[in-house]
């Protein structure tokens, strides 16, 4: 007899959007080797398109209206019970427009990621791609990071760089940058899953080693 597959980690992906970034992890976890399995996609905004990708691709979803909830504590601790139903080991910030409370960062400490649209710790916050322009940055780019307590400021896993041209605008920063996004999250979840990151007490572990610079994407 032949013993069954061992269990593969539980991935859920919560979206407040479009789901570009949800879309690209759907695809890159139908891959036959891929070492996790999206198992539910959530969402703070009932009409958000992330919810009809994750209906096309047969994902369990759920949603969790802020707009229902009298403070943001409130809406932590029920969006909190329903991802601790599901279960998951790991959670998976695709676009998820909300701050969240120091008690749901720290209930999910190390098992959260989060992907930021500049090259971190630069541009924390929003309007990022305008900021750049302003600032007449040459390089931008995309930062995957653990969830701490500090907005945008978790050890940072990973990033993808773009060059900033003459003729740049907002919009197309955000194509480039969303470009990179796309290639680069499901690698860094593939590394999670595979159990070659972790979140330790100075920073980012790569293989069992302290991370002392984000690992790069080249320029494109």
């Amino acid at each position: 007899m032949m013993a069954d597959p061992a269990p593969v980690p539980k991935i859920l992906v919560l979206a407040s959007g479009s789901g570009t970034n949800l879309q690209a992890l759907i695809e890159a976890s139908r891959e036959r080797n891929f070492p996790g399995e999206i198992i539910a996609v959530g969402c703070n905004k009932p009409g958000a398109f992330a919810l009809e990708r994750a209906t096309q691709a047969n994902l369990a979803t759920f949603v969790i209206d802020h707009t229902q909830y009298g403070s943001r504590e409130e809406f932590d601790a029920a969006l909190m019970a329903e991802i601790l139903r599901h279960n998951p080991d790991l959670v998976v910030l695709a676009g998820f427009m909300r701050i969240l409370t120091s008690d749901f960062v720290r209930a999910f400490r190390g098992k959260m990621l989060n992907i930021h649209p500049s090259l971190l710790p630069a541009y924390t916050g929003l309007n990022t791609h305008q900021r750049v322009l302003e600032a007449g940055d040459q390089t931008h780019g995309v930062s995957i990071h653990f969830v701490t307590e500090e907005l945008d400021g978790g050890p940072v896993i990973a990033q993808a760089e773009i060059g900033v041209a003459g003729d740049d605008t907002p919009e197309s920063l955000a194509e480039k940058v969303q470009e990179q996004e796309h290639l680069l999250y499901p690698i860094v979840v593939r590394w999670f899953c595979e159990g070659r990151i972790q979140l330790g007490a100075e920073g980012v572990l790569f293989d069992g080693a302290l991370l002392e610079q984000p690992m790069r994407l080249a320029a494109g």
